[in-house]
């Protein structure tokens, strides 16, 4: 089974998180920032996870350093449980409309970390969640789980939309990019390592 369960204790922040990839065995999130729980619940119902999410972090400071802590534990879980990646597609790539807005996201498991994101939120906060750390987030997971991730509003007008419709493409990006695929031998790369 390709699962990990990783816990971060810092003066600012207390995470756990369990993520299994290959069965959706409940999907459980409480970080104290409901927006932020609404979106790893999206990201898990539509990559098809499993995920287990418990944060405790300072929020009477604001909501940046447990956004942005979840998002590097999120990241090391996929880290941990991809292990050498032997058979993965590696790339995914997912358009996610939601009312007016378009959004996409594009990985690559390469063992490179890299962000290009692409976005902009007119309404600075929703629910708990300050918007300007919605990039910190998806740094942080890229940076963790060493890939390459972009993600874009092509066009919209909610805030809410927009979000929203990067969890979801990023949830469905990652699912085809984790999926074992029997007509890969060994690892999908010429180096031979990813």
């Amino acid at each position: 089974m390709r699962q990990a369960t990783i816990e971060r204790k810092t003066k600012e922040t207390q995470i756990k998180i369990s993520l299994n990839l290959d069965e959706q065995s409940g999907i459980e999130i409480d970080t104290g920032i409901g927006f932020l729980d609404h979106m790893l619940n999206l990201f898990a119902k539509h990559g098809r996870f499993g995920l287990i999410v418990k944060a405790n972090g300072d929020l009477n400071v604001d909501p940046h350093h447990t956004t942005e802590d979840t998002g590097i534990v999120l990241g090391e879980c996929f880290k941990q449980a991809l292990g050498d990646k032997s058979g993965i597609e590696r790339y995914g790539t997912q358009f996610v409309p939601m009312d007016e807005t378009l959004g996409q996201v594009s990985v690559d498991l390469s063992g490179r970390s890299y962000l290009v994101f692409d976005a902009e939120f007119t309404n600075p906060r929703l629910g708990g969640l300050d918007t300007e750390t919605v990039e910190d987030f998806f740094q942080a997971a890229a940076f963790a789980a060493e890939m390459n991730l972009h993600a874009k509003i092509l066009y919209g007008r909610n805030t809410h939309h927009k979000v929203e419709s990067l969890f979801k493409a990023f949830g469905r990006a990652m699912r085809e990019a984790v999926t074992i695929n029997p007509d890969i031998i060994g690892i999908n790369s010429t180096k031979g390592v990813i």
